[in-house]
């Protein structure tokens, strides 16, 4: 289970999109930089508060260029759920193939219940991990000032 380093090209990964079709990353979010969110999922009270920093700050993230996207294992009406009680405007992904992603990622893994453990990405415009935040419980992800923080920075640096 190999972590992603940054300056890496982030791997193919297709999950099914709430509301139907599919997500197919790094291409969702080629030309922008992107947000990947693996959370573990609705039960955690963690990862809501997560999900609902990242839709307060989608506004911010639009001016900026940032696109987010998030996935669990969860199955459809549970994401289903998720998207409508914290009303989240950006694509989520359901019922992803936990061996799959872990092989993919390197996302660490829960047992009770099984699922993948809180992982977030922040990716270049080609799709190279500019930062990779992989948590082995709860707590310690991506939040969204800390994005914005990097890519003002990153943009900032590529002008001069």
């Amino acid at each position: 289970m190999p972590l992603l380093q940054n300056g890496e090209r982030f791997p193919f990964i297709e999950v099914p999109a709430v509301g139907g079709g599919g997500i197919k990353l790094p291409d969702a979010l080629a030309g922008a930089f992107g947000v990947v969110l693996v959370y573990r999922g609705d039960w955690c009270p963690y990862c809501n508060a997560q999900l609902a920093a990242f839709e307060k700050a989608s506004a911010r993230f639009a001016e900026i260029g940032i696109k987010t996207i998030a996935f669990s294992v969860d199955p459809e009406a549970t994401a289903k759920n998720t998207v409508a009680r914290h009303s989240i405007h950006f694509p989520v992904g359901h019922s992803a193939d936990l061996d799959q992603v872990v092989a993919a990622l390197g996302c660490y893994t829960g047992d009770s219940p099984r699922c993948l453990q809180t992982t977030g990405f922040v990716l270049a415009p080609d799709g190279r991990v500019l930062n990779a935040v992989y948590s082995s419980l709860a707590i310690g992800r991506l939040v969204p000032d800390d994005v914005v923080g990097l890519v003002t920075y990153v943009k900032k640096k590529a002008a001069a």
